[in-house]
C-alpha cells in the first residue's frame, strides 16, 4: 500500500512539473506581449508539441523508451537539466526592473524554447 502511494505521488510530480515550466513561459509570454498577435507563435507551437508527444504516447513509444535503458537515461537526463535551468532563470530573474521591451522575446527564440 505505501509502495503503490509513493509511485503515485512520485508519478504526479514528474507529470506536473514539466507543465508547470511550460505554462510560466507560456504565461509571461503572454503578459509580456502587446497584443494576443505576440503570444500566438509560443501557443501554436506548445500546442502542438504537446500533441505530437500524446500522439508518440499513444502510439507506443515508450515501450522503446523503457527496452533502453540509455534512451531512458539521456531522456530524464535532459528533462533534469532543462527544469533545473528554467527554475534557475525565473529564480535568478530580476522582475521589478524589467520593462516590457525587455521582456519580450523575438520569435525564433520564443518557438525554440518550447522544444
Amino acid at each position: 500500500m505505501l509502495s503503490a502511494l509513493l509511485h503515485g505521488i512520485i508519478l504526479a510530480f514528474g507529470l506536473i512539473l514539466p507543465l508547470g515550466a511550460q505554462n510560466i513561459f507560456i504565461f509571461n509570454q503572454g503578459a509580456s506581449q502587446p497584443r494576443l498577435r505576440g503570444a500566438i507563435p509560443v501557443i501554436i507551437t506548445a500546442s502542438l508539441c504537446d500533441t505530437f508527444l500524446i500522439l508518440l504516447a499513444v502510439l507506443g513509444v515508450s515501450i522503446i523508451v523503457l527496452t533502453v535503458p540509455a534512451l531512458q537515461i539521456g531522456i530524464f537526463s535532459i528533462g533534469i537539466v532543462f527544469l533545473l535551468y528554467m527554475g534557475w532563470s525565473i529564480w535568478n530573474s530580476d522582475t521589478a526592473n524589467v520593462s516590457q521591451k525587455e521582456t519580450a522575446i523575438h520569435l525564433p527564440p520564443k518557438i525554440l524554447l518550447n522544444f
